[in-house]
């Protein structure tokens, strides 16, 4: 659980609290289909009362593990992703600060914020770099080796029709 107690920040405006929480993507439910995240997942930060509600306001670091779209190859990224959070107690009311995240108690839980930064700020192409050439279609080479030699023109089928004209003449 990644719970911040607020009772030392409640009496001190502008007062910040760090924290540092360390946990497995397992425990976070933070899994992909096709991409993993290697040893711990920390979240590190600050609580500040700012009079009216709580932000907590922090970094969460991974290592991503996954193999590359184009090439195939086995890649590991080093992460890092901010992460800034407004919350309110259910106590206070909601006109002061309408957009906060409601809690109860004397703890603030961030489990569910920074498994949703985590997630939500996973790239869709898994890329081993952005100039990554991928594999050649005819022979399966990596061309970011360099060329294999393989004629790989593949014809426009909308000009098949041209090209009949073409072997015509």
């Amino acid at each position: 659980m990644m719970k911040i107690d607020i009772a030392e920040a409640a009496g001190a405006l502008g007062r910040e609290i760090p924290f540092v929480f360390r946990t497995t993507a397992d425990a976070l439910e933070a899994a992909g289909a096709d991409f993993s995240f290697e040893g711990p997942v920390t979240a590190e930060g600050s609580l500040v009362y700012t009079g009216v509600c709580y932000r907590v306001q922090g970094t969460v670091r991974a290592v991503k593990h996954f193999a590359c779209d184009r090439c195939l190859a086995d890649c590991r990224q080093e992460q890092a992703h901010e992460f800034t959070e407004e919350y309110r107690s259910e106590d206070n009311g909601a006109e002061e600060s309408p957009e906060a995240e409601i809690f109860t108690g004397d703890s603030i839980d961030i489990e569910a914020l920074v498994r949703d930064t985590l997630l939500s700020s996973q790239s869709l192409s898994k890329l081993c770099r952005p100039d990554c050439k991928g594999l050649c279609p005819v022979c399966g080479k990596d061309l970011n080796e360099g060329d294999c030699g393989c004629d790989r023109f593949v014809p426009d089928p909308r000009l098949a029709a041209l090209q009949q004209l073409v072997k015509e003449d």
